[in-house]
């Protein structure tokens, strides 16, 4: 492509998939919904988000072998998939706790006594913000901005809030959830949605096609106008 040749943007080429023999580690039921999944986007990679929401509500995080199932359903690598999960923070290719507590730090919370909130829950779950606990229940983790900020310290279980906590609500929650407290409010880790979704887009596609013939007209003539406004700059400076 030349140098004075406008860029043309339009959508990625279609790559086909193949058709996957079966899931190596998704149960039936989960590949039966990825499936389902997969036919509500006009291109399967498009799914692949909410493939790893799937993958990860059946295990409470990514596994290899669940990354590899999505990979086969969208046609990208087990490479491409964990790239794409790691950029996000609430989908996550190690293993956590039964219950993820995040503590949001960032200003507003920070000046209603996050960093001392932080202190003690450490102290009192014996890790560190990033670990879990000795019996495998509860992961502790520093976060930022929650979005609860009229409520601080702001806390979260499970990406489900939980409202402001003093140390001593803190303890009194986490023996809630030892307890197996809250399971109405709080699913087990990994469940970010609890909706099916079972629609598709609702754009018509030959609109779509429509649409995207014209913005690729308007940006094939945007090419020549810029050209000749350029040159009328370099004449002028002549």
């Amino acid at each position: 492509m030349s140098s004075t040749e406008p860029l043309r943007v339009g959508p990625p080429p279609s790559r086909p998939v193949a058709e996957p023999a079966g899931p190596r580690h998704l149960s039936q039921e989960n590949w039966a919904r990825a499936r389902a999944m997969v036919a509500l986007y006009p291109e399967p990679r498009s799914a692949l988000i909410p493939l790893c929401h799937l993958a990860q509500e059946q295990d409470g995080w990514l596994t290899p072998g669940g990354m590899e199932d999505v990979a086969a359903l969208v046609g990208v690598t087990p490479a491409e998939v964990y790239g794409t999960a790691t950029f996000y923070d609430m989908l996550h290719t190690e293993q956590v706790g039964t219950y993820l507590v995040s503590i949001c730090t960032n200003i507003a919370c920070l000046l209603g006594g996050a960093a001392d909130l932080l202190e003690h829950a450490e102290s009192s779950l014996g890790v560190n913000a990033g670990g879990t606990t000795a019996d495998g229940v509860v992961t502790l983790e520093e976060a930022e901005c929650l979005a609860d900020c009229d409520r601080v310290p702001c806390v979260q279980v499970n990406h489900r809030f939980v409202g402001a906590q003093t140390p001593e609500s803190f303890d009194a929650l986490v023996a809630e959830l030892r307890a197996g407290g809250r399971p109405d409010e709080i699913p087990a880790h990994g469940t970010l949605n609890r909706v099916a979704r079972d629609a598709g887009l609702t754009a018509e596609p030959a609109r779509v096609a429509s649409e995207r013939a014209a913005m690729a007209e308007a940006q094939a003539q945007r090419g020549p106008a810029a050209e000749v406004g350029a040159a009328g700059q370099s004449g002028g400076r002549g």
